[in-house]
């Protein structure tokens, strides 16, 4: 089962908390103590790079410069 959790602090440490369906899945109790083997990955935003590509040109010039190739 793959769940998607998001790491907070926690006094000086690092911790997750459980998603609902994980701990009923696995009938996780308070005090068990578990394995956990992850690969982490984390997730890309993307947010930041939208709009980050500046050009000089509008984009109806850049088009039009472009189909200028396209002529013969």
């Amino acid at each position: 089962m793959t769940a998607e959790v998001e790491v907070r602090k926690w006094g000086n440490s690092m911790g997750v908390i459980l998603p609902r369906e994980l701990i009923r899945a696995k009938e996780l109790k308070q005090h068990d103590k578990v394995l956990i083997d992850i690969d982490v990955v984390r997730k890309a935003d993307l947010t930041k790079f939208f709009g980050s590509f500046k050009t000089r040109k509008s984009g109806q010039k850049f088009k039009d410069m472009v189909r200028k190739g396209w002529q013969r």
